[in-house]
């Protein structure tokens, strides 16, 4: 299965943000998880419902959305 295809997005389901297909688990969870350093392994303990290729399909898509858009970074230093 590509990627991509473990990706779904319903308006009806977590009001239309992007989710692991089959679950209401959102993308920008797992992201979230990966960004504090969570392996794949402490993400899966805590979301039994996802699989180790859910976890590389939303690491997928933030990459394709950060290739598509340019967000405001602050680059000074406090």
């Amino acid at each position: 299965m590509e990627l991509m295809e473990l990706i779904s997005v319903d308006p009806n389901i977590c009001h239309g943000q992007a989710c692991i297909r089959g679950t209401r688990i959102m993308v920008s969870i797992v992201l979230d998880c990966l960004a504090a350093g969570m392996s794949d392994h402490e993400i899966l303990e805590d979301y039994p419902t996802l699989s180790a290729e859910a976890i590389r399909a939303a690491a997928a898509y933030g990459a394709a959305l950060a290739r598509e858009e340019n967000f405001p970074i602050s680059t000074t230093s406090e």
